[in-house]
């Protein structure tokens, strides 16, 4: 005997521009099944018009974030047996435009990224002909910044967001202070062109949803306020 789990879903039918709930019960019996397995068995055996998105299972890529409980979480790494309740409210990720059921489009996220230019901004040709060298201390600097895997649910969190969809919001801004970071980058003036108003860095609130379901563990709003600081000493 497994643990029964009692699942509310979201759904969202695009054709009939309709929302409504499906309830579930799955017994769960693996002890290693994720929120996606059980997402995979509903669609297999109980339920196959149920619309999620996944590609990699594995906490990579960061397309199955949705929202549980009220909280913004990667499916596959959700494991059950962790969850404090049988009872599961999953809705897709929140501030967001629903494309079918859990399923919602991610453009807005794009556009706020690219707005930010993540790429390293190089005016002057490299020392060597080979690469540009960064030091070891320099590349430390990095960490907590570069492992974001774009899943959204620190701007699903944000509060900011919710409210003001021009923010540029905690993903975007993240990706914004690894790159000004880097020892290597010379772009700092272009970027605060863009950073440096009520819907970059000075929008941010600190109420810090951010940090608590990015499941990387990174700091959005710690990398927010490092840039505040680059800014206010800008020469």
């Amino acid at each position: 005997m497994g643990d029964l789990y009692k699942l509310t879903i979201f759904r969202y039918n695009p054709e009939l521009k309709e929302t409504y709930t499906s309830k579930y019960e799955v017994e769960v019996t693996e002890s290693h099944w994720t929120l996606l397995d059980v997402f995979r068995y509903i669609k297999s055996n109980l339920d196959d018009t149920l619309t999620f998105r996944y590609s990699c299972g594995q906490g990579i890529c960061g397309s199955c974030a949705v929202t549980v409980n009220g909280k913004s979480t990667l499916a596959c790494e959700t494991q059950m047996k962790f969850l404090d309740s049988f009872d599961l409210v999953v809705e897709p990720l929140r501030g967001f435009p629903v494309i079918r059921d859990l399923v919602v489009d991610h453009s807005v996220l794009d556009e706020k990224v690219r707005s930010v230019m993540p790429w390293l901004i190089c005016k002057k040709d490299p020392e060597s002909d080979k690469e540009r060298i960064q030091s070891i201390e320099d590349r430390a600097k990095l960490d907590g910044l570069y492992e974001c895997i774009v899943c959204g649910a620190c701007v699903a969190a944000c509060p900011t967001f919710w409210k003001n969809k021009t923010f540029l919001g905690p993903q975007a801004l993240l990706y914004a202070c690894r790159f000004m970071l880097d020892s290597r980058d010379e772009g700092k003036n272009e970027r605060f062109e863009v950073l440096a108003d009520k819907d970059g860095i000075y929008g941010c609130h600190t109420i810090f949803n951010c940090m608590e379901v990015c499941p990387k563990e990174l700091n959005p709003g710690k990398a927010i306020l490092e840039l505040r600081k680059m800014f206010m000493n800008l020469e």
